[in-house]
């Protein structure tokens, strides 16, 4: 069995990592994992095959039939890969950025990213590599050529962040917000308040940096709780409370435009919405703390576009979409759908899909969507989904769709013109696929 002492010297012979074969690099590191359906020491000699230097496997069996000692071999692969990336976070002698939060975190990360690389060699999360595997890798993609880091981090139930922060080690730390996300596994609201509050905990108890949003009651209530209950001789470098500098929201829709009243500048973004507004104020708060200039900082923020399925608006011939199909939880849905009824159109669609993890509360919080639809008086609103029959009560006239087959068949039989379109739903609905029949 390898020490991650001795793992890490082979990782320094390595280009890179990689958890699955079809992504192989020349000379990486393939790390087997193991899953409920899958095993990853069986995929070794593949990945050794095609231009893996070392294959991490955690199976004796595998470890014997390796090639020439390219099999390394630990006790178990993920706690493994966990160890190499908190050995190789020990090394950065620059910041790291930790976020988490229910909703607006990668758009979050995005802008701060953004923000910090007009003066900053910047490494961000790729994607929503943000869970107990995402993160690792993530620390282990970021080499001496930069100069910061921004690192996600999701969970799903509580001590999730605690673990992450133990790799990740963040220097200084901000919690986007606190909502209705993940509630299954979470075990309710006060579960995700204290889940996410984690990384409070950790940047107290190491005398680290946070950014809170001055404006948030729950974020600022969490941050004076662990002031009074941090029993060392250690609490927070420093809390920056933010919005500090005079940036006003001059419109929401159908794009944010706010106004840096200090600098005399009007700023058009390609977000929507008035949470995504709050988006940008942690970014220039972060931005302003690094010390980039206000100018530039703006410019990073108009310039950011969108392209991950997340508050994308499309133009497609007449129609306007407003694509939010990352994810979606109770508090997000309800963000999106308020700031789509304020926007002006002469038309408004509706297409929305279930919103996953949410165990014994999805029947509720799917009924609840439906009274909130109901008051938006939307002229069309299509529901997709299993739970999503649970919001018909208050919406008698809405257009029910179980499966997605059948969504694609009803909107290429009701074309649409000169329509506002908004698209959201969780992950696994996928509802990014209804953009080529609108």
């Amino acid at each position: 069995m390898l020490s991650t002492e001795q793992l890490y010297s082979k990782f320094l012979e390595c280009t890179g990592v990689s958890t699955d074969t079809r992504r192989i690099t020349p000379n990486c590191l393939f790390v087997a994992l193991k899953g409920d359906t899958f095993n990853g020491n069986t995929f070794a000699e593949q990945a050794l095959a095609s231009g893996a230097r070392y294959a991490l496997v955690d199976d004796p069996d595998v470890a014997d039939r390796g090639v020439g000692g390219r099999c390394l071999l630990v006790s178990d692969g993920l706690l493994a890969l966990q160890a190499l990336a908190r050995h190789h976070r020990q090394t950065f002698t620059f910041p790291v950025v930790g976020l988490t939060g229910s909703n607006g975190k990668t758009t979050t990360k995005e802008l701060i990213a953004a923000v910090l690389g007009k003066n900053y060699r910047t490494y961000a999360t790729v994607g929503n590599l943000n869970n107990h595997i995402g993160v690792p890798l993530t620390l282990l993609a970021i080499t001496e050529q930069y100069e910061i880091a921004v690192v996600e981090m999701g969970a799903n139930h509580q001590k999730e962040i605690e673990l992450l922060c133990s790799i990740a080690q963040p220097t200084h730390g901000l919690i986007t917000n606190v909502g209705k996300a993940h509630l299954e596994g979470f075990g309710g609201i006060d579960g995700v308040r204290k889940g996410k509050g984690e990384l409070y905990d950790y940047l107290a108890q190491h005398g680290q940096t946070v950014f809170i949003n001055s404006r948030d009651t729950t974020l600022t209530a969490m941050y004076r709780e662990r002031l009074k209950t941090i029993r060392s001789e250690t609490t927070f470098a420093e809390a920056i409370f933010y919005p500090g500098e005079p940036v006003h929201l001059v419109q929401e829709s159908p794009v944010v435009v706010y106004r840096d009243t200090a600098h005399d500048q009007d700023v058009t973004t390609h977000l929507p919405g008035r949470y995504n507004f709050e988006n940008m104020l942690a970014a220039l708060a972060i931005g302003q703390y690094f010390g980039v200039s206000p100018a530039e900082a703006n410019r990073a923020i108009a310039d950011y576009n969108p392209t991950n399925n997340r508050s994308q608006v499309i133009v497609k011939g007449t129609n306007t979409i407003l694509l939010d199909a990352y994810n979606a939880n109770p508090s997000s849905m309800t963000a999106a759908i308020r700031q789509f009824a304020a926007t002006p159109a002469t038309k408004k669609v509706v297409i929305l899909g279930d919103m996953y993890e949410l165990g014994n509360e999805s029947e509720a919080e799917h009924a609840a969507l439906g009274q909130l639809i109901a008051g938006c008086h939307f002229d069309v609103v299509i529901l997709a989904g299993q739970d999503m029959k649970h919001a018909l009560t208050s919406l008698p006239q809405a257009y029910y769709i179980p499966d997605k087959f059948s969504l694609h068949n009803w909107l290429m039989d009701h074309p649409m013109t000169d329509t506002h379109i908004l698209v959201k739903g969780s992950r696994g609905m996928g509802l990014e696929s209804v953009v080529p029949f609108l």
